[in-house]
């Protein structure tokens, strides 16, 4: 097997970097990692539990350290936290790899969020409803995501954002 560089997919939460991962992964034969999962797994309690306990800061510095430890590794695809593109350090990792962003509508977002909250793993950042939050976060981080990504993925179903992620990948890497 060809030695790739890691594809890390960005993007707010619910954007669907899991399902996306996953299949993105399958496709290409490379492995999927979630750094939230991975750092989850690290500390034995959810990241709401963590922040509660240790604070943004202490799990923005943990994520990092996630972040540079399943980059050290080739071949994965590397579902990203949402904010991880905030600390300079990790937009330079992202640098290593090529990086997609899964832009997603702030309703679309809001809708999967109230669907699915999962709050244990998706705490909330602002404490304001999901949709003003949605909206904020998203105006506060657009810019960064854009900027770090090689290709931006469209909003649309699962397989179809698959396979453009899949022809960019192959574009990038010729």
């Amino acid at each position: 097997m060809q030695v790739m560089p890691n594809i890390f997919l960005i993007g707010p939460r619910a954007c669907g970097k899991t399902s996306v991962g996953r299949g993105l992964a399958t496709r290409l034969g490379f492995e999927f990692v979630d750094t939230d999962h991975v750092l989850v797994e690290s500390v034995g309690m959810e990241i709401s539990e963590y922040v509660d306990k240790n604070g943004w800061d202490a799990f923005r510095d943990y994520e990092t350290e996630v972040l540079e430890r399943v980059a050290d590794k080739r071949n994965h695809v590397v579902g990203c936290g949402g904010g991880i593109i905030l600390r300079e350090k990790n937009r330079d990792v992202l640098k290593t790899g090529i990086t997609l962003y899964l832009k997603v509508s702030p309703e679309e977002l809001a809708v999967r969020l109230m669907n699915d909250p999962n709050e244990a793993q998706r705490p909330s950042l602002t404490g304001q409803s999901i949709v003003d939050e949605v909206r904020e976060v998203l105006a506060e981080r657009a810019l960064l995501y854009e900027t770090c990504a090689d290709f931006v993925l469209p909003q649309v179903d699962l397989d179809e954002v698959v396979e453009y992620a899949v022809t960019r990948i192959q574009s990038f890497s010729e």
